[in-house]
C-alpha cells in the first residue's frame, strides 16, 4: 500500500493523539473480542453438525425421547441390528449427563461395551496421557475428553464425581469428532449399575456403522420399521443430523449471534472512521504541505489508509488473540442432551479476524482518504 520508508510517518500520525488512538484500537479490540468469539461458536457448530459425504455413522435412539435419561431400550436390539443388510457394527452404549439443558458445564458419561471401545473407538483417538491399558484393568476407570479434563483441571490419577458416579481418570484424549471431546468413557456394565438405577440390559442408544454412506438413509428406515411396532420403538438418523435436531436451541442462538457478529464490525468500522477523519481534519494544512514537498495526492490517500489498517489491525490483533486464549484455555462447550457443541477457537479464527480487520480499516479510513486526497493546495491554507 505504502513504501516501507513511509511507515514511520504513518506510526508518528499515530502517536501524536495517544488519547484518541488508544481509545481507538480499545474499541476496535473489545468489538473483535466479541466477533472472534461469535465466529468461534460457529465453527463449533459446523464441525458438530455437517455431514460429510463420507460419513457412516447411525444413531439409534427411543422413538419420542430426548433426554438420555428418557431413552431406555433393551441392550437385546444389538443382536437384531446386526442381522439388517448393510449394517458393519453396533455398539450399544449408556449416557448419563448431570444436566439435559443446555448449559455449558456438563458432564457426560458413555457407557461402552470394553471389547467394542477397543476395537471400534480407540483406534480413532489418540491418548495424551494415560494409557488404554489402565483403562481396561479397572471397572472404574475413565478416558475423559481434552475439553473436558482442561474445564474441569483433571489429570490421570484424580478421581472425580458427577450425578452421583465417582470415577477413577485413567487417561486424558484428543479426537477429530466434536462429541469426544467433552466425555468421559467409562465401561459399561460400570455405568449401568453405578447411578443406583441398577439398569442392567437398559442402554441409550445404538452408535450403528454401514458398510457404505449410501445405506445411511436405507439402513436407518429399515431398522424403525423393524421395531416399529415393538414396545420400544426407535428413531434412527446420521449422527451429525441427530445433534443438529437435540440442538435446535443452541442452532438457534448462534444463528441469533451472527448478527451480533455484524454489529461488532458495525462497530469496528464506525470507531476507526471516526478517528481518521478526526486525525485528516487535524492535518488539512500538514497534507498542504506534504503536497509542496512533492507528495502526491495519491500517496496522501494511502498513507491515510494505511493509518486506519494499522490503527484496524492493532486493535484486531489485541482482540483476537485474547479471545482464541481465553476460548481455547477455558474449554468451553455447549452441551445439550449429552451432545456437545464445542466453542472451537483455533488459529484460524485468529487469522479471519486479522483479515476481516484489515479489510474493515479500508474501507473505514477510505471516504476520508479519497476527501483528502481531492483537495489542492490552496484550498488546504485557506482551511481554518
Amino acid at each position: 500500500m505504502i513504501a516501507l520508508k513511509h511507515a514511520p510517518y504513518v506510526l508518528k500520525q499515530i502517536v501524536r493523539s495517544p488519547s484518541r488512538s488508544l481509545l481507538t484500537i480499545g474499541g476496535v479490540a473489545v468489538s473483535m473480542f466479541l466477533f472472534a468469539a461469535v465466529q468461534s461458536m460457529q465453527a463449533g457448530v459446523e464441525a458438530a453438525t455437517r455431514i460429510r459425504a463420507d460419513d457412516t455413522t447411525l444413531v439409534v435412539y427411543r422413538k419420542d425421547r430426548f433426554c438420555p435419561v428418557a431413552s431406555r431400550m433393551p441392550q437385546s436390539y444389538e443382536q437384531q441390528i446386526r442381522q439388517i443388510p448393510g449394517v458393519e457394527s453396533v455398539v450399544p452404549m449408556k449416557i448419563v449427563v448431570s444436566n439435559c439443558r443446555t448449559s455449558l458445564d456438563v458432564v457426560t458419561f458413555r457407557g461402552v461395551p470394553r471389547d467394542k471401545f477397543v476395537a471400534e473407538y480407540a483406534p480413532k483417538l489418540t491418548i495424551l496421557s494415560g494409557s488404554l491399558s489402565d483403562w481396561e484393568r479397572r471397572s472404574d476407570a475413565a478416558l475423559i475428553g481434552e475439553t473436558l479434563a482442561t474445564r474441569r483441571g483433571l489429570r490421570v490419577g484424580d478421581r472425580f464425581e458427577a450425578v452421583g458416579i465417582t470415577v477413577y481418570v485413567a487417561g486424558v484424549i484428543r479426537s477429530d469428532e466434536p462429541q469426544d471431546e467433552n466425555v468421559a468413557y467409562v465401561h459399561l456394565d460400570f455405568l449401568q449399575f453405578a447411578s443406583g438405577s441398577r439398569s442392567g440390559g437398559i442402554v441409550t442408544q445404538f452408535s450403528v456403522r454401514v458398510s457404505d454412506p449410501s445405506e445411511l438413509e436405507p439402513v436407518a428406515n429399515t431398522i424403525d420399521t423393524y421395531f416399529a411396532s415393538g414396545q420400544d420403538p426407535t428413531y434412527t438418523a446420521p449422527e451429525k443430523a441427530f445433534v443438529a435436531r437435540a440442538a435446535t436451541d443452541v442452532l438457534e442462538i448462534v444463528g441469533f449471534m451472527r448478527w451480533l457478529g455484524w454489529g461488532c464490525l458495525a462497530a469496528v468500522l464506525a470507531l476507526v472512521a471516526n478517528a481518521i477523519v478526526l486525525s485528516v481534519q487535524d492535518r488539512i494544512r500538514e497534507h498542504a504541505i506534504l503536497q509542496t514537498l512533492g507528495f502526491s495526492t495519491s500517496l496522501i490517500a494511502r498513507l491515510i489508509v494505511s493509518e486506519g489498517v494499522a490503527l484496524s489491525l492493532v486493535g484486531g490483533g489485541i482482540g483476537c488473540a485474547a479471545a482464541v486464549l481465553f476460548l481455547a484455555n477455558g474449554g468451553f462447550a455447549l452441551s445439550v442432551e449429552g451432545h456437545s457443541i464445542p466453542v472451537l477457537a483455533t488459529t484460524g479464527v485468529l487469522l479471519t479476524g486479522l483479515l476481516v480487520a484489515s479489510v474493515v480499516g479500508v474501507l473505514a479510513s477510505l471516504a476520508p482518504a479519497i476527501q483528502a486526497g481531492r483537495r489542492d493546495i490552496v484550498s488546504c491554507f485557506r482551511a481554518v
